[in-house]
Parts: structure tokens; sequence; C-alpha cells
């Protein structure tokens, strides 16, 4: 399978269409279930960081008046994800903000996001809830770093994203846990979903 692109922003608030902006951006790469390579950046944007945001990041106005400029380190990202699909916990958030600064450095964003929660919902509804950590700790899997830190997060999304595409394989019998198997799967109504992957089994 092609490598996907696991995202995470952190932000100065929860929407660009409100006037928020990014502070950092992290990607990971995972390719066959295992993490292939990684960027991360902090970004200056000119927006004022409230207080209650840094409590909860622990980044700064300071931090992100020395970090690169926001276009700059957007070419980067993109660059890096290259044609990459995109995965994102809660994408509606995420892939909101990859559009809005990617358009504000002057690129395009074509990529088609998959999102976690959804997915989680369909594969785990007996999970005690669909948060990020909660999910983490429910399947076992490591906690890397700060959580609300971009890079973290991503990695634990990333983490998590692997054991759905382990337990579509092993439990469902699907050969091939594709992007586009991840998209059919979260638009697929719960009930239905047996059936969905079912039709993807093999053997």
């Amino acid at each position: 399978m092609p490598p996907i692109a696991v995202i995470d922003f952190e932000t100065t608030g929860i929407s660009p269409g409100q006037g928020a902006r990014a502070t950092e951006v992290a990607i990971v790469l995972l390719e066959q279930g295992r993490v292939v390579d990684r960027f991360q950046s902090l970004m200056k944007t000119g927006a004022w960081i409230p207080s209650f945001i840094t409590q909860l990041t622990g980044i700064t106005n300071a931090m992100v008046n020395a970090a690169p400029d926001a276009a700059g380190v957007m070419q980067d990202a993109a660059r890096f994800v290259g044609d990459a699909p995109m995965v994102a916990h809660n994408a509606a958030f995420d892939s909101k903000f990859w559009q809005a600064e990617l358009a504000l450095a002057g690129l395009p964003a074509p990529q088609p996001f998959a999102c976690t929660v959804l997915l989680s919902r369909r594969l785990y509804p007996e999970a005690p809830s669909h948060k990020l950590g909660t999910l983490v700790d429910y399947h076992g899997l490591p906690r890397t770093g700060q959580a609300h830190r971009a890079l973290a997060d991503a990695e634990m999304a990333a983490a998590l994203l692997a054991r759905m595409q382990h337990d579509l394989h092993t439990r469902w019998r699907v050969a091939e846990p594709s992007h586009a198997l991840l998209q059919a799967l979260q638009r697929c109504a719960k009930p239905k979903v047996g059936a969905l992957l079912a039709r993807y089994a093999v053997g």
C-alpha cells in the first residue's frame, strides 16, 4: 500500500473561518503499518495565542514569534506529504486548517482525508470514548510525548491507524486496508459496517 500521511495541528482557536491560525503542524508518514518519516514545525502567523491555549499546549507567543514563517512551513509540509492521502483524528478540524494554511501560502490542498474518530466509532463501538488518549489507552498503545503537541498527537493517531489497519486485516480479513476503504468505512452507516467489510474480505 502507498504511504498515508497522518497530520495534527495545534492552533489559536477552533476554526480558520473565525480567524484562528495554526501554531504547530506535525505529519507522520505511515507505510505498511510502520512510521517511515516525520515532519514537525512551529509556525509564525502573527496571530495571538490566548493564554488558555498556552496552558493547554505549552506553546507560547514567544515560541511562535521565533518560529519559521507559516507560508514556508506549509510549503515544506506540502512537499513532505506529496500526493499521499491524509488521515487525522477529528479530520473535520485538521483538514480545515490544512486547506486554509495552504491557501494562505498560495498552494492547493487536493488530498482526501479519512478520520480516525469516525473509523473508531464504526470499528470499536464498545470503546469508552473516541478521544485520542482514551483510544490509545483502550488499545494498549504507547503514549508518545506531551498531549496537545502536534508530533505527539500525530504519532498516537498514526499508531491508532496502524491498529485499525491490522484489525481490518486480521479480524475482517481485508487484504489491503487502503485509504479508499477507510473513506468508504467512515461514511458507512453503523449497521451496515459488517456487510461493507465482507465485500472487501478475502478467502
